[in-house]
């Protein structure tokens, strides 16, 4: 049976999506079948996997709102075991589409749960927001990484993600846990950035993955070339630190 993780964070440029390609890659390298499920209008994590948009006919949008199944929609990537269900600028409208559905915050649920059995890891890469399809999205997932950038403002938004999901577990998904916290864009050398670990460390313990991913030239440069950084350059330091987070959350979860 596999396991739902979403990747959320409402404030932008943290590093949700480089952590969704690299890590599903890393994952699927590691011989786990894994699905990315974009749940972003932006389709980054889309265009980051080699999916032209463009020429997409099913994305997750269809399957919200009904009008697709997801098998329809899971496209296979260029990497072995790894598949998408890719998203579409339409998905903005989806938020104003299910307003009057019934049980509204559970589609995205009702979507996932039959391929559990089908995959190891489903990923969904949430987008910058705290609106309903990030709500669909913590309510279908077993649990959530939080990526945290090392800069000055952090910490700041966690609270209020920490919030959504404590009304989320109250109300709509008991059983969600938070798989961890991911330091990303870390530079050892900045003062700033280890003072900003050594802050969520003693906040958070046990719940701070001890790989962190560090600042990485390649890691942006792949997503230019719709690569993950395994794909691009296997030995950059950002390929090395997904490879090492892959195989952190495999034994965790072993």
């Amino acid at each position: 049976m596999g396991k739902i993780i979403a990747l959320a964070n409402q404030k932008g440029g943290v590093g949700k999506t480089t952590t969704t390609i690299n890590l599903a890659a890393s994952l699927a390298a590691l011989e786990k079948k894994v699905l990315v499920v974009d749940a972003d209008p932006q389709a980054n994590a889309s265009s980051g996997l080699g999916v032209d948009i463009k020429k997409v006919g099913k994305t997750i949008y269809e399957c919200l709102i009904g009008t697709a199944s997801p098998k329809e929609a899971i496209i296979p990537t260029e990497i072995e075991r790894l598949d998408i269900i890719p998203s579409h600028i339409n998905l903005v409208g989806a938020e104003l589409e299910m307003l009057n559905v019934e049980d509204r915050e559970k589609q995205l649920r009702k979507v996932l749960v039959p391929l559990k059995t089908e995959y190891d890891y489903i990923l969904i890469d949430c987008s910058p927001s705290l609106g309903l399809i990030t709500v669909n999205a913590l309510t279908a997932a077993d649990s959530i990484i939080i990526p945290v950038q090392c800069e000055y403002f952090a910490l700041e938004g966690i609270s209020k993600l920490l919030n959504t999901i404590k009304i989320i577990k109250n109300k709509l998904n008991p059983a969600l846990e938070i798989e961890g916290f991911l330091l990303t864009m870390y530079d050892a050398r900045l003062r700033l950035a280890n003072q900003i670990y050594e802050e969520v460390k003693s906040h958070f313990q046990e719940l701070v993955f001890t790989t962190v991913i560090q600042r990485n030239v390649k890691l942006s440069e792949s997503q230019s070339f719709a690569q993950p950084a395994l794909v691009y350059d296997a030995a950059s330091k950002g390929s090395v630190n997904h490879m090492q987070l892959a195989k952190e959350l495999i034994e965790k979860n072993s």
